[in-house]
């Protein structure tokens, strides 16, 4: 169990008592989950355009830790929620769960100037009893998802998850090999006072320490590297496209990804990234720029069996599939999803990744290459999908993905637990501190081979 841990605003200063107030009103605004998180943050920082950094950071960090421990939070304060506006109670509930919120934030000390006499009793004597909860309210998870984890991993297991999932994530940069060398980022790092360490488990990953504004450094802005988990580099390692190959990402969204199989091809051959939302291609655009990458053609896409889909069919010799997903496997970084998805709205995707599969997979070639891939741990999303696929598709057969990863240079510790007994890449934050993933390799039999993969 995580425990509590021990601001400026040019023109005017906040005071003590508005900063608590203004991130009630904040918590408010989250509450309903309607939106993802960072959408309302910057909607929020929008409206408030005289926000200082400091008082950006204080409501920023108080209103993630508010909705990591959002039903722990709600169980101190003996409400089922907090979607209070009726209640005559209402501004001192939620100002109750401002000051738990801050407090777990920036820590008891530097927040106990701010609270009245009685203030100061409540929340000391609230410290004490979140302290001393046990799962699953401590690990605040919602209990359909605390209940597919247990039937799923078992309970120690699952506990030991969700408390990962209570943490901060790593951050990992991918360096773009076609612009530096690992060598030349680490020392461009340096210069600017930023402590990294080199990935020894996967080559041009590098993990760096705290939270740095990385936006701003000349290394960044000529496209040296580019911000990316350690996690979501293994899935194109996985794929590992060659020079000069015809190669589909699927659900290319904003194109992290995309850009670590264009720099794996080291800019060569034809990568086409697809996606059905033209807001997240656009994002792709300058982070294109600026890797100086020539082979990546975005493309719009209506559906999945849309006409520029259709017209590759058969012709692709890797096609990675980052399928839509619940994203239960990155709850460090976007907490929100636990309470923004439903047990409905799984079952949704779980249809959506099928119908995206099954339209992904036509664009093979004979002996082509295909990874699907999510950023959930529920095993409905990963491995029961690939058991349906084989079972649809029999011109496919899996591949060794750990077998694969170790040709393409990738060396993951034993302790990482970062395979299933099929060989299937399988990542959670508290065996490998990075984001949940999981991808499989599956392989197009061609007719004219006489010994499949795996024979």
């Amino acid at each position: 169990m995580a425990k509590f841990s021990g601001t400026r605003r040019p023109k005017p200063k906040p005071s003590p008592q508005s900063r608590l107030d203004g991130l009630a009103g904040l918590l408010k605004k989250v509450s309903t989950f309607s939106a993802p998180m960072d959408m309302v943050l910057s909607q929020a920082f929008r409206d408030e355009s005289r926000l200082g950094s400091s008082a950006r950071f204080f409501l920023a960090e108080s209103a993630y830790a508010a909705v990591r421990y959002w039903s722990a939070f709600s169980h101190l304060l003996n409400e089922s929620d907090f979607r209070l506006e009726a209640d005559p109670a209402a501004t001192t509930a939620w100002r109750r769960l401002a000051m738990l919120a801050a407090c777990q934030a920036v820590g008891y000390d530097r927040l106990v100037s701010e609270l009245s006499e009685g203030e100061r009793a409540w929340l000391l004597l609230a410290m004490e009893r979140f302290d001393a909860l046990t799962p699953p309210a401590s690990l605040s998870l919602p209990d359909w998802i605390w209940q597919a984890w247990v039937t799923q991993f078992g309970p120690q297991e699952a506990a030991a998850l969700g408390e990962a999932c209570l943490r901060p994530a790593a951050l990992d940069l991918r360096v773009n090999r076609s612009k530096a060398t690992v060598k030349e980022v680490v020392q461009a790092l340096a210069q600017a006072g930023i402590a990294v360490q080199v990935s020894s488990e996967l080559p041009g990953a590098i993990r760096v320490e705290g939270r740095p504004a990385l936006s701003q450094l000349d290394a960044f802005q000529q496209g040296w590297f580019e911000v990316q988990d350690l996690g979501s580099q293994l899935l194109a390692r996985l794929l590992n496209p060659a020079r000069g190959e015809f190669v589909v990402d699927f659900c290319a969204g904003a194109g992290g990804k995309t850009l670590a199989l264009g720099d794996l091809m080291r800019n060569t051959g034809r990568l086409y990234a697809f996606d059905t939302a033209t807001n997240r291609l656009a994002r792709l655009k300058p982070r294109l720029a600026r890797s100086g990458l020539s082979n990546v053609w975005p493309v719009a896409i209506a559906h999945e069996r849309d006409d520029r889909v259709k017209r590759l069919r058969g012709k692709a010799q890797a096609v990675l599939v980052d399928a839509p997903c619940s994203g239960l496997g990155t709850l460090r970084r976007n907490p929100d999803l636990k309470w923004r998805q439903t047990p409905d709205s799984l079952a949704q995707l779980i249809q959506t990744q099928r119908q995206i599969l099954d339209a992904a997979a036509r664009l093979c070639a004979p002996g082509g290459r295909l990874v699907y891939a999510t950023c959930s741990v529920d095993q409905r999303e990963n491995e029961d999908q690939v058991d349906w696929f084989l079972s649809e598709h029999p011109s496919f057969e899996r591949a060794d993905s750990q077998a694969a990863l170790l040709a393409a240079g990738a060396t993951l510790p034993a302790d990482w637990q970062a395979f299933n007994a099929a060989g299937d890449l399988r990542l959670r934050p508290n065996w490998s501190n990075t984001d949940g993933f999981f991808g499989v390799l599956l392989i197009k039999k061609d007719p004219q081979r006489e010994n499949p993969v795996g024979q």
